[in-house]
């Protein structure tokens, strides 16, 4: 499927998951193992975090902006937590599990439930993960 590409970037990392990782701009991320799968749980971030923070952004955002399709205004203190696992499969190698919990304060149940609905179906993220990864989404 095509995409018309309008923004683009780029990172390196070095040292795997206990190294660091030099994203475009210059800005440079510290990675730390987690002690859960045998690192030192050190003060660097790892994979799994920065793509829970990168999807719950980003489903934030296509929440607003079908939010401004369905004229329905998307409350300031709106939030998404992404929770992210990593574990070994059954068929071997290793998988990611993804669940999404939001928050819109004020917004009815139904209206709520459209808004994600139809977020999950324009979020980038999500559509890169469709059908790779089940999301659990769960409106708090």
């Amino acid at each position: 499927m095509p995409v018309k590409v309008l923004y683009s970037t780029k990172a390196t990392s070095t040292g795997g998951r206990d190294g660091k990782s030099r994203i475009e701009g210059g800005r440079e991320l510290a990675l730390s193992t987690p002690k859960e799968l045998g690192g030192s749980g050190g003060d660097g971030a790892n994979p799994e975090q920065l793509f829970a923070a990168g999807y719950s952004a980003c489903f934030l955002g296509a929440l607003k902006a079908v939010g401004g399709q369905m004229k329905v205004k998307i409350p300031q203190d709106a939030a998404v937590t992404a929770t992210v696992g990593i574990g070994p499969r059954s068929e071997g190698g290793f998988g990611i599990t993804a669940a999404l919990e939001i928050s819109l304060p004020g917004v009815a149940r139904d209206e709520a439930e459209r808004l994600v609905e139809a977020a999950h179906q324009t979020c980038p993220y999500s559509n890169a993960t469709r059908n790779n990864l089940d999301v659990a989404l769960t409106i708090a």
